[in-house]
């Protein structure tokens, strides 16, 4: 089975998409790992530097020889304290004095917790030269150490989730753009094929009726002449229609073709309208029944398009039916609206369906009843006439019962 290129481009561009999410986590991951290295580096220094200080203090050595007092942590903490300012490290700590894992441990002191070497943000370097053979260690810590690298790397993150989130919409966007115009080339070829079948037909019936009269010396009989002539009207009549009918549809959506709106009143005209119809009914041994209840059936609007959409449904009713047709027309009223709603018992439309049969050039596949005669722009002829008059349709239809479409206009 051949692909359909649409969805091999859409494939291929989510990979590419894939790979560039990819790239992207994986260079935030390594700009952290990065961060968190320059990080570690600054506090080992930090650390180093405390205790180079302390141990080139003779005075503080002494002390540390036999205790650790609040004037040593005090000294420690301020010692802390000025390089981490000197080296602009601008981040909330701790820190205490403990015994070496060589020795018993012994916790001395603690500014706010109590630390273990495990801990992912806990530093620790032994004090050096003399106070180093008393096995003293001195411990920092940095609760907030993931804040602060996420808020270091602020920019660079921001940027990156932001070009992600773009990418993504822009993505979304373009799939749904080439699915579209996927749809809009399926029901366009669809239009194109059921064009061409409508107007095959009356251009046949025309060459041969101007074959048969041209080459039949039989054919100078004036009954035949007649007969031949009116095919050719007939068919040609059918052609005109059909394109009126397409380009009315194209004009209308550009409001090229001004409404021409008066007093209607609906119930007179749906059953004009039936009239047109009555042929076609019984063709098919069919039945339609009219049920105008309504007591305000009169609104504005422009009778011809009106007269054209309630035989497209009509007409619909007849062609989507098995056999037998049987159509109900019925009208009611609301507090505002005049309610029109033409029912029918034919093969109804799946729920699938439904969404997509007020759309252009779109038919619903069934089997064989989609070889039935039209172009696909009946309902979207129909939808576009009623919300020019402000009003609006609707379908409720299940599969084999049939369908009801209900029109609601505002009444005078």
């Amino acid at each position: 089975m051949k692909l359909n290129r649409t969805y091999i481009f859409i494939v291929l561009s989510s990979i590419a998409l894939l790979v560039v999410l990819i790239i992207q986590v994986n260079w935030i991951l390594e700009t952290a790992q990065i961060k968190e290295e320059l990080f570690n580096e600054k506090a080992n220094i930090i650390l180093a530097r405390t205790t180079d200080a302390l141990v080139s203090d003779k005075k503080t050595c002494e002390a540390l020889g036999t205790r650790v007092g609040k004037d040593e942590i005090h000294q420690i903490d301020s010692l802390l304290n000025y390089y981490m300012a000197f080296y602009s490290f601008n981040i909330n700590y701790s820190f205490e004095v403990v015994k070496s894992s060589i020795l018993p441990f012994k916790e001395i002191n603690s500014s706010t917790t109590n630390l273990s070497p495990t801990q992912p943000a806990c530093y620790q370097e032994g004090l050096k030269e003399e106070v180093n053979k008393y096995g003293w260690e001195l411990k920092l810590n940095f609760p907030e150490k993931k804040q602060f690298i996420m808020a270091e790397m602020g920019v660079q993150f921001a940027t990156s989730v932001v070009l992600i989130i773009v990418v993504l919409i822009l993505f979304w966007r373009t799939t749904l753009s080439l699915l579209r115009e996927k749809k809009i080339s399926e029901h366009t070829t669809d239009f194109l094929n059921n064009m061409t079948h409508e107007f095959k037909t009356p251009l046949t019936n025309i060459a041969l009726a101007g074959k048969m009269m041209v080459k039949d010396s039989s054919i100078k009989q004036e009954d035949k002449i007649k007969h031949y002539t009116g095919i050719i009207l007939e068919e040609n009549e059918k052609l005109r229609l059909q394109v009126e009918h397409v380009l009315s549809v194209t004009a209308l959506e550009r409001g090229e073709i001004p409404l021409q709106k008066s007093e209607l009143d609906i119930h007179q005209l749906i059953q004009d309208s039936v009239k047109c119809m009555n042929l076609q009914l019984e063709n098919k041994q069919g039945s339609l029944r009219l049920n105008l209840k309504a007591d305000r059936f009169v609104v504005i609007g422009d009778k011809t398009h009106l007269t054209n959409t309630i035989c497209n449904l009509i007409d619909n009713a007849i062609k989507y039916s098995l056999e037998n047709p049987e159509i109900t027309i019925q009208t009611s009223n609301n507090i505002n609206d005049l309610i029109i709603e033409i029912l029918d018992k034919g093969i109804g439309i799946e729920k699938e369906y439904q969404n997509k049969v007020f759309d252009k050039f779109y038919r619903i596949p069934t089997n064989n009843i989609h070889n039935v005669k039209g172009f696909g722009l009946g309902l979207a002829y129909i939808k576009t006439i009623i919300e020019l008059h402000g009003g609006t349709i609707k379908l409720d239809s299940k599969k084999h019962l049939g369908t009801t479409f209900t029109i609601t206009l505002v009444h005078v």
